[in-house]
């Protein structure tokens, strides 16, 4: 079950980037079709980029003007998804609550139908098991229900995020580190989650953002495990007893936080190595805010302005409108200069989403689908990065 596939990730807004695909894990690469209604698109397909001047379409009968937040579990990061839509509602004056699973898929499945029952307007899921909730989610869709999803399908839009675009966040970031501060020559670790399908894209896009220097030597290139803070710490012991000048160390932020530590113990830290993680965990963006800490970089995704993004969607839908298909949350690589305005952003994603420039360094959305066209629903799991 997801849960469980979740637990080793931060408990943050920031981290999302493992979080949004690992869903893809349990989902079968093609679902198979309900009984009640049309089956939505169950081949992969490229989409075009969204058209936000699309017609107009009929506005769905019979449903209320309510949004509802099918939320996994209460984890920082789905908070910050709640804030966002919260945000939405209230400034498109939508009723808004949230059901709460506490990771129970039983529970979930019988929450999503009861809001069928209430002939609600939208829902957005973040699903504890994907292949369980998705007749209830079918069930909906064909009502009419605007539905939104964190990453798996079926959904009207479906929210990921694209992994080598994550990675090369970080690897352009370590080059241009490498390039400015160390003479392009570094002794690197690469601390890899390559046994896991859908994170392996990072890694690649890492290393090729590194292969082109003649400077770097990768001296190390292992998947911790566990893939956590003590994982990332015991692997990095090892390495430094082959390696004890360690110029750059590049991984999911758990294991970097890890190998940090190991530094420390073996008094091998210093303010001028390059250590940058994935996920924006809270204790690296309390490194990064130490002056004279080595951790230099976190990439993030911004839950708050992606979650306003789909409730913005569910009011359009509700009012007749064409709304994306699919919509990726962009990496954000964090550092002490921009820290401060991307937490000013995750307090006001309305303000971010109003301004076309800001929103566009968050968000990026494909195809267009409204009531009109409902049958044309997403029911595979969807990546930019396979268009």
């Amino acid at each position: 079950m997801l849960s469980g596939l979740e637990s080793g990730c931060a408990r943050s807004w920031r981290c999302c980037a493992g979080l949004l695909v690992v869903a893809i894990l349990v989902v079968a690469p093609s679902l198979s079709t309900a009984q009640g209604g049309p089956p939505g698109i169950t081949v992969p397909e490229i989409l075009a980029p969204h058209d936000p001047a699309a017609p107009a379409c009929g506005i769905p009968p019979l449903l209320s003007k309510t949004l509802v937040f099918v939320q996994d579990n209460d984890r920082e990061f789905m908070q910050g998804v709640n804030h966002g839509l919260a945000e939405a509602a209230r400034v498109r004056g939508l009723d808004y609550r949230v059901v709460l699973a506490g990771n129970d898929p039983v529970l979930q499945q019988e929450q999503v139908r009861g809001l069928a029952a209430e002939n609600v307007g939208a829902v957005v899921a973040a699903p504890v098991d994907p292949p369980g909730l998705a007749p209830s989610l079918q069930a909906l869709l064909w009502k009419g229900v605007y539905v939104g999803t964190v990453v798996p399908p079926p959904a009207t839009t479906i929210l990921n995020a694209p992994q080598y675009l994550t990675g090369k966040a970080l690897g352009d970031a370590a080059a241009a580190y490498i390039r400015d501060r160390l003479g392009g020559k570094a002794d690197v670790v690469l601390l890899t989650q390559d046994s896991i399908e859908f994170l392996a894209p990072r890694f690649v896009a890492i290393r090729d953002a590194l292969k082109d220097m003649p400077g770097v030597v990768i001296v190390a290139d292992i998947s911790p495990t566990p893939v956590d803070k003590e994982g990332g710490m015991a692997t990095m012991k090892i390495v430094l007893e082959a390696h004890p000048d360690i110029d750059v160390v590049l991984g999911a932020d758990s294991v970097v936080l890890g190998a940090l530590a190991a530094l420390r113990a073996a008094g091998k830290d210093h303010p001028d190595q390059y250590l940058g993680g994935i996920d924006g965990e809270p204790e690296a963006i309390a490194e990064i805010r130490r002056p004279d800490s080595p951790y230099k970089t976190s990439i993030a995704l911004s839950s708050p302005v992606f979650g306003y993004a789909l409730g913005d969607h569910a009011a359009n839908w509700l009012e007749g409108g064409s709304v994306p298909q699919a919509m990726d949350s962009l990496p954000i690589a964090l550092t002490i200069d921009n820290l401060a305005g991307y937490e000013a952003d995750l307090r006001d994603p309305a303000a971010v989403y109003a301004d076309p420039s800001r929103r566009a360094a968050y968000l990026k959305m494909y195809g267009n689908i409204c009531y009109d066209t409902r049958d044309r629903y997403l029911n595979f799991p969807w990546s930019s990065e396979a268009q």
